[in-house]
């Protein structure tokens, strides 16, 4: 098992804008044909810390995997995902908008 780190910022006009989270990518040894996990290590608001994650981009839903898509691909999916509605998704959250803001500028 291959264990990568990363930190991606926020997304512009979102509020999570101000904000770097960390996290950690864990890629099986099928990589690439297998998805990798995600897991938040830095308070967001919108993903659980310590939790792997359920997206259409990772092990949660391997169906949808196109070995194609990089890691590249999967933190630009990820970035995307964080003003979205968590709709009771594992590993998913939804605070408030202060708090969300509150979270990004700690």
């Amino acid at each position: 098992i291959f264990e990568w780190h990363f930190t991606v910022r926020g997304p512009k006009d979102t509020d999570f804008e101000e904000g770097r989270y960390h996290g950690r990518i864990i890629l099986p040894s099928e990589y690439p044909f297998k998805p990798p996990e995600l897991i938040f290590l830095t308070p967001n608001g919108r993903f659980e810390l310590n939790t792997k994650i359920c997206l259409s981009i990772t092990g949660f839903h391997p169906e949808f995997w196109q070995p194609a898509w990089g890691i590249r691909t999967v933190l630009l999916a990820v970035i995307g995902f964080f003003p979205t509605e968590a709709r009771g998704a594992i590993g998913g959250l939804d605070y408030s908008k202060e708090e969300r803001r509150r979270l990004a500028k700690k």
